[in-house]
């Protein structure tokens, strides 16, 4: 059994924490199109610290690690198509 040190954890809190102050920050600022991008890496970044670090999947083996990894592959794929299917859809008035 894995047990991660009161330390580390503190840390990646802190880290978490501060990356919810960079959320809160982006938001005031208009970035254009680059304002959801950001957002996404930011909300990504803290879902992979939770699970890595709070939700022990570091220390899991290797089927686990590449479901969570084909989970993710797959996210991404999911909203590229949506951004893909916003940005070029066409104007046809009904």
């Amino acid at each position: 059994m894995h047990r991660v040190s009161y330390g580390t954890l503190s840390a990646v809190l802190g880290v978490l924490l501060v990356l919810t102050g960079l959320t809160v920050a982006v938001s005031y600022v208009d970035l254009g199109a680059f304002n959801v991008w950001l957002a996404l890496g930011i909300a990504s970044t803290k879902a992979s610290l939770v699970l890595l670090f709070f939700m022990h999947i570091r220390d899991e083996g290797r089927l686990v690690v590449l479901s969570f990894l084909g989970t993710v592959l797959f996210l991404a794929i999911m909203i590229a198509f949506t951004f893909c299917d916003v940005a070029f859809r066409g104007h046809i008035g009904i």
